[in-house]
């Protein structure tokens, strides 16, 4: 999750209201900790120095600092990053949904790069690469040790390009290289379809305008549905690796009543603190709704997942999601880099803090016919220098433990054909909810 406090973001006006005020301190507290830093400040010029002087080989000052910036935040979580000017301006490109490249997120495990998730219809998805799959190498270089910023500098460029990737991944007897020719990647971020009177939107990504665009195809729907509402929604949150902030709340906002709690966010000593709630205005009907998750539905994804479950407005079905529950702001330097700062953790309406844990559905659904629940996908709990959970704010943890499916669950004519498992389970649990011919003007709601 992702806020932008800096003026070329003028898109992302609401996020800016997410602000780091400065807590006032102690003024024998702030000199010591000032002579404190000056003394490490003045070891590090020493050392600088004397390999500027004395290395074996010369050296450049700038690729020094630079590199001496990365191995700082290299102690702090995995979501705090130092992005070189390059890597930086492609950072903002990414949040329009436009870029050249594979289409891959990716996150660092241990000492290993391995794929959170391949970006639905994109070089990399088609390609077959799965999330689990660890990234050994980028044309020919290997990724042991090699920062996030600079892989994905290697994977980005313009269509038409080359790119070698070195994979490995459970069930290979040795590592498999595939060669992948880069495309000018627009990620669409909803896409929807209508099952006989109930709708499925598949959201990609949080990225600027999801929610007009989720409202545009659900007005598409409806239209497609002779006019009338909706039975029933299916909200396809699965592989979302999150987004912009403001984008989750708007969306989660879209299905709630006015003035309900949706996010809140803590920083250290009680810094970045805030909350975000609904508005009466523009809210869908209450129509029955199934939120679709996975291992790979992480930050703004379980931002909404967690607001509709805390609300009881849906029902989560899926398997456990990823666990990020951390905000970051993105900071422009002078000279054109940027640092993405893990400032605050974010807590649903209920007080629980996802981090680490991730959002538990209230019916496990596996993801393919084998039963497997897909636990072999990273997970926040993975990743090297995460943050631990911490304590709920709640006594009552929401759907701690799975529910089991209703027994008459089955198929119907649409879904008999779906090989989709989940999806198929979401569309006949729908169909089962979904009002007769009399009732039909009254509604009903997905209650849990």
């Amino acid at each position: 999750m992702t806020r932008f406090p800096k003026p070329w973001c003028m898109g992302f006006a609401a996020l800016l209201l997410w602000g780091a005020p400065v807590l006032a301190q102690k003024p024998g507290d702030a000199a010591g900790r000032e002579e404190s830093a000056y003394r490490q400040l003045e070891l590090f010029a020493r050392v600088l120095s004397y390999v500027e002087n004395n290395y074996v080989e010369s050296v450049d000052r700038k690729t020094l600092v630079q590199g001496a910036i990365q191995g700082m935040l290299d102690t702090l979580d995995p979501h705090t990053l130092f992005m070189p000017p390059e890597v930086f301006r492609e950072m903002k490109i990414d949040t329009s949904g436009e870029f050249g490249g594979l289409g891959i997120e990716i996150a660092r495990k241990g000492d290993r790069l391995v794929v959170v998730a391949p970006i639905d219809d994109t070089p990399a998805a088609r390609a077959g690469i799965k999330a689990g799959d660890e990234l050994l190498a980028i044309d020919g270089e290997s990724t042991q040790g090699m920062d996030l910023g600079r892989a994905l500098q290697k994977m980005r460029g313009p269509a038409g390009g080359r790119v070698l990737l070195t994979l490995m991944r459970a069930g290979f007897n040795a590592p498999r290289e595939l060669a992948i020719l880069r495309d000018h990647i627009r990620i669409v971020s909803v896409e929807s379809a209508l099952y006989d009177g109930i709708g499925h939107v598949k959201v990609k990504n949080f990225q600027d305008r999801t929610d007009q665009s989720l409202k545009k195809e659900l007005d598409r729907l409806r239209a497609l549905n002779g006019g009338k509402e909706l039975d029933g929604l299916v909200l396809d949150l699965r592989n979302n690796p999150g987004g912009l902030l403001d984008q989750a709340v708007a969306m989660s906002d879209r299905f709630l009543p006015g003035n309900l709690p949706i996010v809140s966010t803590r920083g250290r000593d009680g810094r970045n603190a805030s909350e975000e709630k609904s508005r009466d205005r523009d809210t869908e009907k209450d129509y029955p709704l199934v939120v679709l998750v996975n291992a790979g539905s992480a930050s703004a994804s379980e931002i909404v997942a967690g607001a509709l479950q805390d609300h009881g407005r849906a029902v989560i079905m899926g398997t456990q999601t990823f666990g990020k529950g951390s905000v970051q702001t993105i900071i422009e330097l002078e000279d054109g880099s940027g640092l993405k700062l893990t400032i605050a953790r974010y807590y649903t309406p209920k007080g629980r803090s996802i981090q680490e844990k991730g959002i538990t559905p209230d019916f496990l659904v596996p993801e393919d016919s084998t039963g497997k629940p897909g636990s072999d996908a990273p997970r926040e709990k993975d990743l090297r220098g995460h943050f631990k959970a911490e304590p709920s704010q709640t006594t009552s943890e929401v759907a701690a433990h799975p529910r089991t499916l209703p027994a008459n669950l089955k198929d119907w004519a649409v879904t008999a054909k779906l090989a989709d498992p989940q999806l198929k389970v979401a569309l006949n649990y729908l169909h089962g909810l979904a009002p007769g011919p009399a009732s039909r003007a009254t509604g009903s709601t997905a209650g849990r």
